[in-house]
């Protein structure tokens, strides 16, 4: 896919600068889409809300809320941008955003830096059962170090 004037979409598995699209990309507009429904369905807290918030802020990219993929299509729209860049996600509700999107715009998916080498796939829901995997991962480089 050879892409000339993309929009990035950075979504909550890839909120940070080391974002593969943003690096990719750094001259392109961006957008971050607060999901309403998901939030609504989800229950998600305050406290979680916030920490998106502002890893947001730090971030060069534009902030909305509402229907991701309509969203980020309408922002497309709006740049006239010929596709769409974002990160690979895991969890299944962003990929099937990003079908959504793909259905409408060419999409680019490039692949993140995985945070920790996991023996098997995570297991997605809350993040304590992610970590209570990866955590002795993180530290096995630290203590071999020390």
């Amino acid at each position: 896919m050879n892409l000339q004037r993309p929009i990035l979409w950075v979504h909550e598995e890839a909120l940070g600068p080391a974002n593969p699209a943003l690096r990719a990309w750094p001259e392109a507009s961006a957008l971050f889409v607060f999901d309403t429904l998901w939030i609504q369905q989800q229950r998600i807290s305050r406290k979680r809300l916030g920490f998106l918030y502002e890893n947001a802020l730090e971030l060069p990219l534009t902030l909305r809320k509402g229907e991701v993929a309509s969203e980020v299509i309408a922002f497309a729209q709006r740049h006239d941008a010929d596709g769409v860049v974002t990160s690979t996600a895991v969890d299944p509700r962003l990929q099937r955003i990003a079908n959504a999107i793909e259905a409408e715009l060419p999409l680019q998916e490039l692949e993140p830096d995985a945070f920790v080498e996991l023996p098997r796939p995570p297991r997605l829901g809350r993040f304590s059962r992610y970590w209570r995997e990866a955590e002795p991962v993180v530290w096995e480089g630290y203590s071999a170090a020390g």
